[in-house]
């Protein structure tokens, strides 16, 4: 051109004849008017078979109705329709699956109809397939680990991967949980293996269900635990490894699997298991998939790890806390007991019920704040020192008082402490001779009270401080008399939170329950959890109690002078009980305990003087009680001494023997054991002085 204009037709027709784009012009019939010949796809194809044909006669593997529908919403809109990705077989390569983005450009036209469309198509097969493995290496990590579920972690993952990236996924793990000696340097060939996760779930499985399995030696599977190594692999009919197990490996053919990825599950030098992917689509794994599959693979083991850790760590947590709680509550005359524990995340909640002297019984429940072993650990130490307090036979309130000492002290030696507290506690005693209750708490739920006829008991148990850092605390019990048949409940707050933050409304609910039945008390337990439906995300504890009363047949009281001529007349009262008891072969030991009892109480102690015998199922209990709140201990006495050794004889005579103080007087007694033979006074010559106490 002389003036420098370029020419549109000159313009057009290099575009046709150079372009490596494919472009196309489709007529109002959507047929093919123009096209060049060196776009991508459609070298080497006779322009016969093109020109004057629709898309889908020249282009079978690309889905007609994707075009269709692509076309019209071009001619619809009367714009520019850019950037489509459609996916289907190159007409030029058959068997090659291409992905090409499509865009439609309306032309004008003075004719009636639809105008002709510019149909410009990119192949961009490589970088779409490049951001399809990042999207699901993406899917991974967002996906894959969200639980500490082994199982559910490997479900994730094989949901990531099939169908979007393979067509089948499968995980199969190392059936021994110990996965320790599973290092690298040691075979894992002979080890079983049990399918995990599979997917999708529509799919056949490659193998067949089985609780486990060893892979065969001389495959891909096999080699893969063996050097820790991912294989990419091209399955043929004659592939020599499937004929290893032709019946476990003839469904792979069956199916047209032709490519698959073998990638072991690995952290830190330690084997998991396998990661298996399976292709039968068109086009087969790559090297680049392979890359992914690794660092899939590589992603979720670590996932996998930490489940497995978790659990292992829940299972220990699990089985310390069942060792450290009662095997079994024992068997008491003051109480009837039940209980139910939940250990879900395997916290510290713990319960007890103690035996106290003179018939009496402890119930505790507390719960320590955390989780695992170390929440397990803090709980048996405190149960363990709430237990040796109770040997003391001190009052409630002293007993949590020192209890929150010893708290504060774990504390301070690095126990988990968190919101400033280390646990809480409730502590309960009842009493069936007085049917007393007295009732003290440390930041825990007060007890419930339900009387033998439904009706909640209202008891207002001021709460103390948790148990944690901080100083001493002085806690305020309360004393409530309560009908025989009265039931108890002590709980953590795991059985409440089901319902939400009302733990008030849960607690009524909780009443109602235990108001509804007077049947056993396991069978009140059990109904207690189908109705609370405790929650998953925190442990539960109930405690339930029903009290009993002392049948005044079975306790014989009397109060008598510091004289010291009224200790015959104390054996001559316990001879006659006992032989009313039919207990006639206990009367010497017990007249000899209760001879230096009351001479003891003589010598040291205050007026009023009071002898009790109770008899307690298999045990007796001889107990006296002075206004003295000074008690007994022991020295070794000298032989040239007369005395000194009369508790000491208590001692040997006695199962088990003590102090118990209150706020009034001190009771010193003692506890034989009826169910053997009374004990052996020969062993009794020791010489101790057990009365070595200050004259007041």
């Amino acid at each position: 051109m002389t003036d420098g204009s370029v020419d549109d037709a000159a313009v057009l027709n290099a575009l046709f004849a150079n372009s490596p784009q494919g472009l196309f012009i489709l007529d109002a019939e959507r047929r093919v008017s123009r096209y060049n010949t060196s776009g991508r796809g459609v070298r080497g194809l006779d322009p016969e078979d093109i020109i004057g044909h629709s898309v889908d006669d020249f282009a079978p593997g690309f889905d007609p109705a994707v075009l269709d529908a692509l076309i019209d919403e071009a001619w619809s809109s009367g714009q520019p329709l850019r950037g489509r990705l459609v996916r289907g077989e190159a007409p030029s390569e058959p068997g090659r699956t291409v992905t090409a983005q499509l865009s439609l450009f309306p032309l004008e036209s003075a004719g009636e109809g639809p105008p002709p469309l510019l149909c410009v198509v990119e192949d961009v097969t490589e970088s779409q397939a490049a951001a399809d493995r990042l999207a699901v290496l993406a899917s991974v990590h967002a996906n894959v680990g969200t639980t500490l579920d082994t199982r559910s972690t490997a479900e994730e993952l094989v949901r990531a991967l099939a169908p979007a990236f393979a067509d089948a996924a499968a995980v199969d793990l190392l059936e021994n949980a110990d996965v320790a000696a599973q290092r690298a340097g040691t075979s894992a060939t002979g080890a079983p293996l049990r399918r995990t996760a599979f997917a999708p779930s529509s799919a056949r499985r490659i193998w067949r269900d089985k609780e486990s399995r060893v892979f065969p030696f001389a495959t891909p599977y096999a080699q893969a635990l063996n050097d820790r190594r991912a294989r990419l692999l091209t399955v043929t009919p004659d592939t020599p490894w499937l004929s290893v197990a032709p019946d476990d490996f003839a469904l792979l053919v069956r199916v047209g699997v032709h490519s698959m990825i073998v990638a072991p599950l690995t952290v830190r030098d330690t084997l998991l298991g396998l990661l298996t992917l399976y292709r039968h689509r068109s086009d087969p794994f790559s090297e680049a998939d392979l890359g992914i599959a690794v660092q899939a693979a590589s992603a979720a083991s670590a996932h996998l790890d930490n489940a497995r850790s978790y659990h292992r760590e829940h299972t220990v947590a699990t089985t310390l806390h069942r060792w450290l709680q009662p095997t079994a509550t024992p068997d008491l005359s003051a109480v009837e007991t039940a209980n139910v524990y939940l250990p879900e995340t395997a916290g510290g909640d713990w319960f007890d019920v103690i035996p106290l002297s003179g018939t009496r019984v402890g119930l505790v429940v507390g719960d320590v704040v955390g989780q695992g072993i170390e929440a397990a650990a803090t709980m048996g130490q405190l149960r363990t020192a709430l237990r040796s307090l109770a040997l003391q036979d001190l009052e409630t309130d002293e007993m949590l008082s020192h209890l929150y000492e010893v708290a504060a002290q774990m504390a301070g030696e690095g126990a988990p402490v968190a919101n400033s507290h280390l646990a809480t506690c409730a502590l309960t005693v009842y009493d069936p001779l007085s049917r007393q209750c007295s009732m003290v708490r440390a930041g825990h739920p007060a007890p419930l009270l339900v009387d033998p006829h439904g009706f909640k008991l209202e008891v207002d148990v001021p709460e103390g401080p948790s148990l944690g850092p901080g100083g001493g605390h002085a806690f305020a019990p309360v004393e409530i008399e309560v009908e025989p048949g009265t039931v108890l409940a002590h709980y953590t707050n795991g059985l409440l939170d089901a319902g939400g933050p009302d733990r008030e409304t849960a607690a009524r609910r909780l009443t109602d329950v235990l108001a509804s039945s007077n049947g056993p008390l396991r069978e009140l337990c059990d109904t207690a959890v189908y109705r609370m439906a405790p929650s998953h995300d925190d442990d539960a504890v109930l405690l339930l109690a029903r009290t009993r009363a002392m049948p005044r047949d079975r306790i014989a009281d009397w109060t008598l002078p510091a004289d010291a001529s009224v200790v015959g007349t104390a054996r001559r009262l316990v001879d006659r009980q006992l032989a009313a008891w039919h207990l006639e072969e206990f009367a010497f030991t017990t007249g000899l305990v209760v001879s230096e009892l009351f001479t003891n109480a003589i010598r040291y102690g205050s007026e009023p003087l009071r002898l009790r015998l109770i008899r307690d199922q298999n045990r007796l209990l001889s107990e006296v009680t002075d206004a003295n709140s000074a008690s007994p201990h022991m020295r070794r006495a000298r032989e040239s001494d007369e005395g000194g050794r009369g508790l000491f004889v208590v001692m040997r005579l006695s199962t088990r023997w003590g102090v118990r103080h209150n706020r009034q007087d001190k009771t010193i007694w003692s506890e034989q054991r009826l169910d053997g033979p009374p004990p052996d006074l020969t062993a009794t010559d020791t010489v101790f002085d057990l009365d070595d106490v200050p004259e007041l």
